[in-house]
């Protein structure tokens, strides 16, 4: 078996988009691939890898399941972040025709991502557990009507040609991941653009959540993401995970934190880490 020092842990089969962000990111290193979230953070708490690529969101089918809720259990850090544009490929048996197909198989969000091809195709959707997966059964089954929706990785690792590339819907689909380790990484304040994600739960009183967030407004510090979700099964309690631009120790994310403590009950700082160039790409993109 490899170093774990070389090892980076993900959820899915080989040929996963997961893998693929994986191979984008640490090129030289071996992927490990987890049958779930629990076990890929598993395998780096455990030390069986030193990094983990965990899908957190994508911009047409939102934020993965689950995620949120794991984070603040997995006992390790966000130590970066990296944007992977999704390029679904239609693929199919060696010698197999777009005309031939019949059915389309994939993970659900895959399908709906890409519904103009299955319309024009006219064939019937078929959803699996996860693109990797649809791609891995294609290729076992042997039958030249039936087609995958996956990465061009999955195509490669199975033995599938792309019968057509870019069948994704929309031309902004990409995936946002968090590159988890277990020990913290902090970044000096000076050298660019920082981010900090963490959870927090606030105190049930009335404006509790206006005024917790009011420190950020009122100090500067651009807040670009806050989701709410229950906590523990209260159906009066919620448990909140938001992103913030900044570094803890710059004044104005200091005084900040200060007022979200006041209103709350607890937080907890997921990771300080550098924010990716894409980020900038896509404000000027749409800005």
């Amino acid at each position: 078996m490899s170093d774990p020092v070389n090892i980076i842990a993900f959820q899915g089969m080989p040929g996963a988009y997961s893998e693929l962000a994986c191979r984008q990111v640490e090129a030289g290193m071996t992927t490990l691939p987890c049958p779930s979230f629990e076990d890929a953070f598993a395998a780096v708490r455990d030390c069986r890898a030193r990094l983990g690529m965990i899908p957190i969101d994508n911009s047409v089918a939102g934020r993965v399941a689950d995620i949120h809720h794991l984070l603040p259990k997995s006992g390790l850090n966000i130590i970066g972040e990296h944007f992977l544009r999704v390029d679904h490929h239609l693929l199919g048996l060696p010698g197999a025709t777009i005309d031939g197909l019949t059915h389309i198989h994939s993970h659900v969000h895959a399908l709906g991502q890409c519904r103009k091809i299955i319309r024009e195709l006219g064939v019937k959707a078929v959803v699996r557990a996860d693109t990797a997966g649809a791609a891995a059964e294609i290729a076992e089954r042997g039958d030249p009507t039936q087609a995958a929706i996956a990465s061009d990785l999955a195509g490669e690792t199975y033995g599938l040609v792309s019968l057509r590339a870019g069948i994704e819907d929309a031309a902004h689909n990409t995936t946002r991941f968090l590159i988890m380790s277990l020990e913290a990484k902090t970044p000096d304040i000076k050298p660019g653009p920082v981010m900090t994600s963490l959870i927090f739960k606030i105190r049930n009183v009335p404006a509790a959540l206006y005024k917790a967030l009011g420190g950020f407004a009122t100090n500067g510090v651009n807040m670009t993401k806050l989701e709410s979700y229950l906590d523990g099964g209260n159906f009066q309690a919620a448990q909140f995970y938001a992103e913030v631009e900044g570094h803890p120790g710059q004044r104005g994310m200091q005084l900040a934190l200060e007022e979200l403590e006041f209103y709350s009950r607890e937080i907890y700082i997921l990771g300080i880490y550098p924010a990716h160039p894409f980020r900038l790409t896509a404000a000027n993109t749409t800005g």
